[in-house]
């Protein structure tokens, strides 16, 4: 039996166009995360990972849109390959498929290595970036995600004795946003 083609998209943020990764490419399913690249924690990347079988092969853009960490690269590649799943970078034109040559391998390691050198450099910047907006008294840090009335609301029910994980879903903010919004109206 022939397995599925199955595409793989990720883009940083919401505002990006994820069309152009696998555009004319033709592809049985697509699963698609819409986060970072610096852990492989995604939701899509799990469901993908859960439905994929033997004889499928993965299509990704390219190397740093799966990973941008060598280790995380390498894992979910052999990971992949030894489950008889074959994965193939569009951007690279590579293939990957357990049965892969000293040659390959290396390419892998070398490319995925670029990507995390990447990821470093763009946290370079933007360290630097905002500390040279600090220094000028531009940088104001994130925007609140919650109102002033919104956070007197979250503070009272939290004194009434509402669990603080079922706010945060209520509120569409993470445990950690609530604990912040805590200590910093205490």
């Amino acid at each position: 039996m022939k397995g599925q083609r199955i595409g793989y998209i990720r883009v940083s943020s919401h505002d990006q166009n994820v069309e152009r990764q696998l555009e004319n490419i033709s592809l049985d399913r697509t699963f698609t995360d819409k986060a970072s690249g610096k852990d492989t924690s995604r939701p899509a990347l799990d469901e993908l990972l859960s439905y994929v079988r033997e004889g499928d092969v993965v299509i990704v853009h390219s190397m740093d849109r799966l990973a941008r960490n060598l280790d995380d690269l390498r894992k979910l590649v052999q990971n992949l390959t030894g489950r008889g799943i074959r994965i193939d970078f569009v951007k690279e034109g590579m293939n990957f498929t357990g049965d892969d040559s000293p040659m390959a391998n290396l390419m892998l390691s070398v490319m995925g290595a670029f990507a995390e050198f990447e990821r470093s450099l763009i946290k370079e910047r933007q360290r630097e970036g905002i500390a040279l907006a600090k220094k000028k008294g531009v940088y104001k840090g994130r925007k609140h995600v919650l109102t002033e009335n919104q956070v007197s609301i979250l503070i009272a029910r939290v004194a009434a004795g509402d669990q603080k994980a079922a706010l945060a879903r209520e509120f569409g903010i993470s445990r950690d946003t609530v604990y912040k919004y805590l200590k910093n109206n205490k």
